[in-house]
């Protein structure tokens, strides 16, 4: 019999973790029903129509390269859907099963090589756990000017993009040597802004073409760090229920047949006019986090008491 190679064992480490998270889940849901907590302060579990069409819009787009994490977080401010501070572990929770789909998807599809993608995905995930470690015990002030500078940074490299001022990358498919280097130091330093809800994927496309890959490299690049770095974020944003049950179920729920059909039916769009108007969204959502977080100075050391002095149930 042949020897597996690291494809094949990256498929079956995605599997196992895809598993692991939807026991996680699964568990999570089961304690929330039992008991009201700030996960469904209101004893509701069911997704609402709403957070279901957010999961749909946002993961569709996000197959495509677009990103689902700004316009996410835009969709859930324009409504009160989701407090500020249980943004994060929302979007990590609630996008991982349409991430974990994605990752499959692309990393069957664009022959990348395996030892970088693995490489990178393991940088990816190193920072995550670090990253997540700290937003979790945030309070509300903290993370919605962290989530605000993110999308400031997102929108900057969106305006970059669109006057050519960043690199289209090459024809490469692999790292070796001080590129690779780089391109770790990168992916690790990504990981950890991922759990603030800065997504991956814009910055992550911007490292890999600068280091001279084929842009079409940074999908089973991007997706696969994600599939395998959130659910480390999501340990401690569990744990601490610093997250919103509904919304992320609407995500989940919404967001698997978006994912489907972007990636086997449609696969291409003309994507210029939704990149301008998800410009539009990223600068009016960073605008309003920062004059939120304005409006509360002074109240961090309430805000801080509360969030870090909560008892940490079992998930």
């Amino acid at each position: 019999m042949p020897p597996v190679d690291l494809r094949t064992w990256l498929f079956i480490a995605l599997a196992l973790v895809a598993a692991a998270f939807v026991w996680q889940l699964a568990n999570a849901v089961r304690t929330t029903s039992q008991r009201r907590d700030d996960s469904a302060p209101d004893g509701r579990i069911a997704p609402s129509p709403w957070e279901i069409f957010v999961g749909v819009l946002t993961d569709f787009f996000d197959t495509l390269g677009i990103g689902s994490y700004a316009t996410t977080t835009a969709l859930f401010r324009l409504r009160k859907t989701v407090p500020d501070e249980q943004i994060p572990g929302t979007l990590n929770i609630g996008h991982l099963i349409p991430t974990f789909v994605q990752a499959f998807i692309y990393i069957t599809v664009v022959k990348v090589d395996a030892v970088t993608l693995v490489l990178m995905i393991v940088a990816a995930v190193v920072g995550a756990a670090i990253g997540a470690r700290t937003v979790a015990r945030w309070p509300r002030r903290p993370i919605q000017i962290g989530m605000g500078v993110a999308l400031l940074v997102a929108a900057t490299l969106l305006i970059l993009g669109k006057a050519k001022l960043l690199p289209v990358g090459g024809e490469a498919l692999s790292l070796t040597d001080g590129r690779l280097a780089i391109g770790l130091a990168g992916n690790f330093v990504l990981g950890t802004l991922m759990p603030l809800g800065i997504g991956l994927y814009g910055p992550c496309m911007i490292l890999v073409s600068l280091l001279g890959m084929n842009p079409s490299a940074a999908f089973p690049i991007m997706m696969g760090s994600c599939a395998f770095l959130m659910p480390v974020a999501n340990i401690e944003f569990i744990n601490r229920r610093r997250f919103r049950l509904p919304a992320a179920l609407g995500l989940t729920l919404g967001g698997v047949p978006a994912v489907l059909v972007a990636a086997l039916i449609v696969r291409q769009l003309d994507l210029e006019a939704v990149r301008w108007l998800v410009l539009a969204v990223v600068l009016y959502t960073a605008t309003t986090l920062l004059m939120a977080a304005a409006s509360t100075r002074g109240q961090d050391s309430t805000d801080r008491t509360t969030s870090d002095t909560r008892p940490v149930p079992s998930a």
